[in-house]
């Protein structure tokens, strides 16, 4: 990807390791405005249409707050059943008519490939946010920094690390659109740890094998940990099952807790993990026992999550050069600046 400016951003395949360096620098300068120890005005006077026609906490608040923190307004449609698509309206009559309306748009849609369809008919730049079991770039990008910064505080890299991959690999998109953007590094392994019938797909391993990569698929949990650096375990995709009972066969099948972790991965072990994370008693993939454990990376995950949805704002909206040219003062008292 050479052009941001103007762009979609739909899949991870846009991506080259410069666009992401591109992307990853421009991340590194939101810190400040994240971090309230400043504000920039850049985006004063635009709008962004965020869209999410499937349940988001993180992705569509983080959206919307990365907008607002640019100087940017939000309109927001939430739920299927709120907008006329339940009328039987198409999603490029949808586009024509709402990319009228704003600068940019951020869209969830539960079926593959619709934010593709959607851009079509857009006349601003879309970013998925999302599209059924198929792909969520922004996720992809967010985790590929979040596993840059944690390895680098070590001193190590992404190229020829170790990430185990634990839970719905069916499902996840989150873990399609991560393990296609690793594809772009050198000698990475990758364990695959799933029940049988929620292996990562084919055409991902396909994929990753193609790149060089080693790959190791694997059903069981114990004595496939030891050598990870990165773990990044998913939920049960429940909203992917035909019933509750099908999802329930899985429920809580592979779980890490502090005991668990210190007896079978390595002490330098980063823990990362999309979320939401399922805490209830049936599930529970991921113990509270860890959450003050240094190595848990979930919420730094999170964190930069805001930093990388700024970034491509500016970038597709052709702004990253002025951050600092609209900057003004934070004059309430913001606890964030004391971290």
């Amino acid at each position: 990807m050479t052009q941001f400016k103007g762009s979609h951003i739909l899949s991870v395949n846009q991506f080259d390791l410069d666009s992401i360096h591109t992307i990853f620098s421009v991340a590194e300068r939101m810190t400040p405005y994240a971090l309230r120890e400043k504000r920039t005005r850049v985006l004063d006077g635009a709008i962004l249409g965020n869209l999410f026609f499937e349940p988001s906490t993180r992705t569509r608040v983080s959206f919307g707050c990365a907008f607002n923190l640019l100087g940017g307004r939000v309109a927001e449609t939430v739920g299927m059943a709120a907008s006329s698509l339940s009328k039987g309206e198409s999603l490029y009559d949808t586009a024509r008519v709402l990319s009228t309306y704003s600068d940019v748009i951020a869209m969830r849609h539960p079926d593959a490939y619709s934010v593709r369809e959607f851009a079509e008919g857009s006349r601003v730049p879309v970013i998925n946010g999302g599209d059924g079991p198929n792909e969520h770039p922004t996720q992809a990008l967010l985790d590929l920094f979040t596993i840059q910064k944690e390895l680098g505080h070590a001193g190590r890299g992404i190229d020829g690390m170790h990430i185990a991959m634990v839970g719905d690999l069916k499902f996840g998109r989150t873990v399609h659109s991560l393990s296609r953007m690793l594809c772009l590094y050198k000698n990475v392994s990758f364990t695959l740890i799933s029940p049988k019938e929620l292996a990562m797909p084919d055409y991902v391993i396909a994929d990753i094998e193609n790149a060089g990569h080693k790959v190791t698929i694997t059903d069981q949990l114990e004595g496939n940990l030891d050598q990870a650096d990165i773990l990044y375990l998913t939920r049960i995709q429940e909203e992917r099952f035909p019933s509750q009972e099908e999802a329930n066969k899985y429920r809580g099948k592979f779980r890490l807790n502090r005991s668990i972790y210190t007896q079978h991965c390595k002490s330098n072990t980063v823990i990362m993990h999309p979320l939401p994370r399922d805490s209830r008693a049936q599930a529970n993939e991921l113990d509270n026992d860890l959450n003050s454990h240094p190595n848990l990376a979930i919420f730094r995950q999170a964190d930069n999550g805001l930093l990388i949805r700024m970034a491509l704002f500016a970038l597709t909206l052709g702004v990253d050069e002025q951050l600092e040219q609209y900057e003004c003062p934070v004059n309430w008292y913001s606890r964030k600046a004391d971290f």
